[in-house]
């Protein structure tokens, strides 16, 4: 992560302003605000605003008028019941806004959570910086035979070297060529550059993008249990696992129920549990006799472990 003096000095200003408000605050989040947290080589995640505490979901969900008087553990019991029955709306009204650096090919991934504000640095205004995402050779791995979106072995020694100097090559060559396209630096004075909306197209998608991105608690929470799934992308769970632990420090009963009941939990369909109810009534059954897919047979398999 490259941060800039001027960068530095606009996040120490940020963090040396203070104001008094009858709005909830949280003082471990507080402690986190405006600082990067650094995620993969290049990127970051850090924390602008926030809007609610754990104390606004109860109170949206009980419609009170004040923060109540009721015990903690028996808000975060109301909390657990509205998680663990699916009671969305409560948690709509906790807001959170992150500023994030990420690679191009991993925003729009996550641009596909059609459910934030976003908006994103534009490359029609600004020249692109200089940085791309370079795995680390432990991240480098063959497409996987059975997972079409899925990595397999780990790539070695000369394997790995060659992919890597090609990551490196392209990404510096076209951001040579895309400098050379703008010709802001004069390089060439009787040449008019081009378009920064046009020569932008030629940048490799490893290169670094940055957002903001607000969203409400509970898609948040949606966004985590699927990008912070083992199953996810790597490049995007890291971000997602910085942002949980964010999370852990804004509204901390909340995350415990999420990770609880949604991330640490497994979903079995109805004849999933019809087979469960016959094998712990002492029956054996295989995957033919079971009403279920050999995909969803494994799947349940894994589960249970």
């Amino acid at each position: 992560m490259n941060l800039t003096e001027s960068d530095l000095a606009e996040i120490d200003a940020a963090r040396g302003q203070s104001a008094t408000t009858r709005r909830a605050t949280v003082p471990a989040l507080e402690a986190m605000l405006f600082t990067p947290v650094p995620v993969l080589d290049h990127g970051f995640v850090r924390v602008i605003d926030y809007m609610g505490d754990d104390a606004a979901v109860v109170q949206a969900a009980r419609v009170s008028y004040g923060r109540g008087t009721r015990k903690v553990s028996e808000d975060e019991g109301l909390i657990r019941y509205l998680m663990r029955h699916r009671h969305s709306t409560p948690f709509e009204m906790c807001e959170i806004k992150f500023h994030v650096k990420l690679p191009i090919f991993v925003a729009r991934q996550w641009i596909r959570h059609r459910t934030a504000n976003v908006n994103e640095y534009s490359g029609r205004y600004s020249v692109m910086d200089r940085e791309f995402y370079i795995p680390a050779p432990e991240h480098l791995a063959a497409q996987s035979a059975s997972n079409r979106q899925g990595r397999g072995e780990v790539l070695e020694g000369a394997e790995a070297e060659s992919v890597l100097a090609l990551l490196r090559e392209d990404a510096e060559r076209n951001y040579a060529h895309y400098e050379a396209m703008l010709n802001e630096g004069g390089a060439d004075p009787d040449r008019r550059g081009l378009a920064r909306e046009l020569a932008r197209m030629n940048l490799t998608l490893n290169a670094y993008t940055q957002w903001y991105w607000k969203t409400d608690l509970h898609n948040l929470f949606n966004f985590m249990s699927l990008r912070g799934d083992a199953h996810a992308q790597y490049e995007i769970r890291v971000y997602a696992d910085a942002m949980l632990a964010m999370t852990r420090a804004w509204v901390p009963a909340s995350c415990r129920a999420f990770e609880d009941y949604r991330l640490g939990a497994a979903q079995f369909s109805a004849t999933m549990l019809a087979v469960l109810r016959r094998m712990l009534g002492g029956e054996v059954v295989e995957q033919a006799a079971s009403g279920l897919s050999k995909r969803e047979w494994s799947e349940m398999m894994a589960m249970l472990e």
